[in-house]
Formats: C-alpha cells, structure tokens, sequence
C-alpha cells in the first residue's frame, strides 16, 4: 500500500484504477477548460501569514454548517455517478462522511438512489436536486427525500442546459459504459474495477430508472435526461421549490453578487459560490476569486459556502479567512473512492483535516472561527491587495 500525503498521491492511484471514460468524467471541464483550471490555480496564488510564538494547544477544527455540527467545515459535494467510480460509491462516500463527521450529499443523478443511501447510514444526508421539466417527477423526488429523512435540499441552480463537456462527448460517458471497442480495450486494463462493478447493487441512475415510466435501459434513459434538465428555471420556481420542501435549503451555483443577494431574499439558509467545478460556462471566474464580492454582498445574510477547485486543507482555510463558513469537495473524495473505496473517501478526509490543522496552527490560529483576512496575503487581481 503506497503511503498517501496528499490528494494527488490519490488522484494517481484513480487514473491508474477507473476506467478512462469516468476519469474524464470527474477530472475535466467544458470547453477549453479554463475555469477548471483557474478554479485550483487562483487559490495558488493566495499566499499565507505565519505567525510564531502562540500558545498552539488545544487545537480544534470542529465547526457548524447550517446548523449542523461537523468535525470540519467540509462537505462532500453531489458528484455524479459516483457509483461508476467505485462499486456501490455513493453508499461508501456516504458512510466514510458519517463516520468523518461531514455532511455528504447525494446527487440527483447518482447510480445508487435515495433509499439505497438511507439503508446504509445512519443519520441524515443532504440531497441534491436538479430541476426537471417533468414536474410530476421532481415533486415525488423531493417526497422521497423527505421520506428517507434527509435534512436539507441542495438546489442546483447553474444547470438549466448541458455545458460543453467535450470529453464526455468523445468518450460516450453512459451508465453502465456503453461496449464499444474503444471501451471494451480500456475495461480490459481495469479488471479489478470491473470484478467490483459486477458484485455492485447498482449500475444505472437509481433515482431515476424504476421511477419514470417509459425508462426501461441506457438508451431511453440517455434521450429523457438530455431533453429534462428545465431552461425555464427561474426565482419563482425556485421559491416554489423551497416550499414544497419546507426544510432547510442551500442554493448551489451562485457567482454573481445580484445572484446571491436574490438567493438571500428568498430565505435561503445557505449559498454555495460554485461555477459547477468549471463544468458549465467555461470562462466563468474562479469561485474563490469572487468569493470577497459575494461576502460583501450578503456576508450578514445568509451563510456562504464555497466549491469548486478545493484540493487540500490549505485551499480550505483560504476560502474560510475570506468568509465562507462551509466549503465541498469533490473530485478530491472521487479521487478517494475510486482508488480505495470508502477507506479512501476516509484518507481524503484525514489528509485535508490534517493540513487544515497544520497550516492553521502555522498561522497562529487554533479555531477555524478565528480565521480571517487577517490570515492572508491576498494580491490585488484576486479581489484584495498583497499586505505587510
């Protein structure tokens, strides 16, 4: 077993493990890809202040998200199909982030469904919901939600069409894969993949196949999905939405500061700066760069979250001193899951705790309610000016 430092000690371990189509499907963006790229890059350039000769002890990285306490303000993103990544992967992702402490959230178009997760945890999770045109559909959705206990609605708002995810396209992303001769020579490198995925409980989109009627296989369930996603989603029906749920809601996809002042007047309990982890409107700013703009907007009215691009503990810690008080992850828990399944998922968590940890101590802190502005060297093309 290889001893793991990092994120990127994992990501090796998962280019090597997953099929070629899912590795795409998790480490890529639309278009040219730039955003996806920015989304790591800009945090790169937010430099740290250390500081010396404070009393360290007592260290602590326990926080709230919505109310909720957890061992660390990190969640796990919605991710779809993540059951492709690894056998069973969202009941894995979900258990590991149980046992962690961190909320986890379970994607519209996850291969295993809302009951599936709810069997196999113990407490509640958050549910991800992407807004359909079939209505009658996304109501019972959100009953079944409601009915498997989960404690709060993640409503994906930057998705109303498809970005251009080439990759996807050249690789003819399905679920299961598609057996073409392409796929069937990358599969044949893969085999201990494939021996899991055979054993697995599910190998399509569990909360859609078996609950919409006409969707029988890959093929019909390809055709609904590209002509589902809903381009009249608007702030009506996103208030509607709120309602019809009547618990906690967080709206993910916000990036504009009038975007997020509207998602603050509707009541939302928490917003989350993301652009899709640049997998939609490529071009799009870096979530973090624009995170002081949305501070500054509704920082005083309603709690402000951050995705996209986190890759370690420090990454954590710069969008916590610049106001979020709750950040995702995502592809770092895939990079997790499908090297090692749900004691990798464990190890992803253990890695960005501990960097978290350290790098907070190095600053001089010892909670992360004490970070700040204070803790940052921020240059001025990425919303502040370099200090000191």
């Amino acid at each position: 077993m290889p001893v793991i430092t990092n994120i990127e000690d994992l990501r090796r371990i998962y280019e090597r493990r997953v099929p070629r189509m899912f590795y795409d499907y998790a480490e890529s963006g639309s278009w040219t890809e730039q955003t996806f790229r920015e989304n790591s890059s800009d945090f790169e350039k937010i430099r740290l202040r250390q500081r010396v000769a404070v009393d360290l002890s007592g260290r602590s990285t326990a926080s709230e998200m919505i109310g909720q306490k957890v061992s660390m303000p990190v969640a796990l993103a919605p991710v779809g199909l993540t059951g492709m990544q690894h056998a069973d992967g969202e009941m894995k992702a979900a258990k590991a982030a149980e046992d962690f402490g961190v909320p986890f959230t379970l994607s519209t178009m996850s291969i295993n469904s809302i009951e599936d997760v709810a069997e196999h945890t113990d407490k509640p999770f958050w549910f991800q919901l992407y807004t359909m045109k079939d209505a009658d559909y996304v109501s019972r959705l959100i009953q079944r939600a409601k009915d498997a206990g989960c404690s709060a609605l993640v409503i994906t708002l930057d998705l109303q069409i498809l970005g251009q995810r080439h990759k996807d396209l050249k690789n003819g992303l399905s679920a299961p894969p598609k057996l073409t001769a392409k796929t069937i020579a990358n599969l044949m490198t893969k085999w201990a993949w494939g021996i899991e995925m055979l054993r697995a409980k599910r190998r399509e989109f569990g909360n859609i196949v078996g609950h919409v009627q006409g969707i029988s296989d890959a093929s019909s369930l390809g055709a609904w999905t590209a002509e589902q996603f809903d381009p009249t989603l608007d702030w009506s029906k996103v208030e509607k939405l709120m309602e019809q749920w009547g618990g906690k809601v967080i709206l993910k996809g916000i990036l504009d500061a009038e975007d997020a002042k509207m998602a603050a007047k509707l009541g939302a309990d928490a917003i989350v700066v993301s652009n899709h982890g640049g997998r939609q409107l490529d071009g799009a700013l870096s979530s973090i760069r624009v995170l002081p703009e949305i501070m500054d907007a509704v920082g005083n009215d309603v709690e402000v979250h951050l995705d996209s691009g986190i890759r370690s503990g420090q990454d954590v810690l710069k969008a916590l001193a610049l106001g979020a008080r709750g950040t995702y992850i995502g592809r770092a828990f895939v990079y997790g899951l499908g090297a090692m399944g749900q004691k990798g998922v464990t190890t992803a968590l253990e890695v960005i705790q501990k960097e978290l940890d350290t790098t907070m101590a190095l600053c001089g802190e010892k909670t992360v309610s004490a970070l700040g502005a204070h803790n940052l060297l921020v240059p001025e093309d990425c919303g502040g000016r370099w200090q000191g």
